[in-house]
């Protein structure tokens, strides 16, 4: 009987114990996106997860925001290393997806579909999303600009994700925010981003639940 009775407050401890260690572990906040997420020609310490990390530790959230941002990346990209990048079992999910698929005309249907698979994908795990949202270059056509740019707001409805309508809102077409290339933001533009954004990544990280 004692022994039993010890073997129950032994179980009870470590689980209290387990329990305690998780929440004090930093939530860790997958940043799955293009050369935009990953920083392409700004210094170390200046790429948007780092800022977002940096304002999310300044509101007294231990957060961790994983870069996974790749240059030149699509949708179809995105979804291919989804279970790569989930190995590290995130609490939530920031999904910056979709501007290199306008720059090289892919079908809307099929950047749809892409996107749609990595929401169902995160929804399936439980992991709450901010979906970013791109608008279509203007050289496409208006048909094509109004097909793509209604893909974010239906699959955030959709899958019921927080929703940023446009990641360069503020920043795109401003050369004195932008680097030479004229696309990617430069330190000044990345902070602006940061600012704009934070208050929905705020909000997801939130919603973790531990």
């Amino acid at each position: 009987m004692i022994s039993q009775i010890k073997r129950a407050f032994f179980v009870a401890l470590f689980t209290l114990l387990s329990i305690a260690a998780a929440e004090a572990a930093p939530i860790k906040i997958l940043a799955l996106g293009t050369s935009l997420t990953q920083g392409l020609g700004l210094p170390p310490g200046t790429e948007l997860t780092a800022l977002l990390e940096a304002r999310l530790k300044a509101k007294g959230i231990d957060a961790t925001v994983v870069n996974a941002g790749v240059s030149g990346d699509s949708t179809a990209g995105g979804l291919a290393r989804l279970d790569w990048s989930l190995a590290d079992s995130p609490n939530a999910a920031i999904v910056e997806l979709g501007s290199n698929d306008a720059l090289r005309g892919i079908a809307p249907e099929e950047t749809e579909k892409n996107l749609s698979a990595i929401l169902s994908k995160l929804a399936a795990r439980d992991i709450p999303v901010l979906l970013l949202g791109m608008k279509a270059p203007r050289n496409l056509g208006p048909e094509y600009d109004a097909q793509f740019d209604a893909i974010y707001p239906r699959l955030a409805k959709k899958y019921g994700a927080l929703f940023y309508p446009f990641v360069l809102d503020g920043v795109a077409m401003n050369a004195k925010l932008n680097q030479a290339d004229g696309i990617h933001p430069n330190p000044a533009g990345e902070k602006i981003i940061a600012d704009k954004i934070f208050p929905d990544v705020l909000l997801l990280a939130r919603k973790v639940k531990r």
